[in-house]
């Protein structure tokens, strides 16, 4: 039987930080399944989720929280889940969909399209957002990556006038 763990994790980034990750998971028999990680303003943060047999879960999660004791600054969180999604129905009503948005950054904008998301019923699955300068005014654009499942009921132009209503700065793709 397998146990399923999702890690996150936060450091000073260095070379060699992900492989103390890896392996310590490999010195456990545990199998890296999938991960995202990112260097942000000089620290790594990531997300990963991995398989281990049930019976060398528990050494695993000591050995890994051995790791954010011993000095390395890493600080982890580690969560048992269930190995794969639930097989309820609930997920066939819904649509995966991917968009680009890009708007004149301004604080708040992340919660204004968060905020628009929930009140359709969108699920954000994936988000991946920078700011760069626009290339005429030099001003800071806003662009981020939202991969989503939505209720099949909702349509395409309804989110995108929803979201677009949001600024008239605001450009909504949606990626096919």
């Amino acid at each position: 039987m397998q146990t399923y763990l999702v890690l996150t994790i936060i450091a000073d980034d260095r070379p060699g930080l992900v492989d103390s990750l890896a392996a310590t998971i490999g010195a456990h028999s545990g199998n890296w399944l999938e991960s995202n990680m990112s260097q942000l303003a000089g620290k790594f943060a990531g997300i990963l989720r991995v398989s281990v047999a049930t019976d060398s879960a528990a050494a695993l999660v000591a050995a890994l929280n051995a790791l954010g004791t011993s000095g390395t600054g890493m600080k982890l969180v580690i969560e048992q889940v269930d190995g794969v999604k639930s097989g309820n129905g609930a997920d066939a009503a819904r649509e995966a969909l991917t968009l680009e948005l890009v708007a004149n950054d301004r604080p708040g904008i992340v919660s204004e399209i968060s905020r628009t998301l929930a009140e359709l019923a969108v699920n954000v699955e994936s988000l991946t957002s920078f700011c760069e300068p626009a290339p005429m005014s030099g001003e800071p654009l806003f662009r981020a990556r939202v991969e989503l499942s939505m209720p099949a009921a909702l349509r395409r132009g309804e989110l995108r006038a929803r979201l677009e209503g949001l600024a008239d700065d605001l450009m909504v793709e949606i990626v096919d």
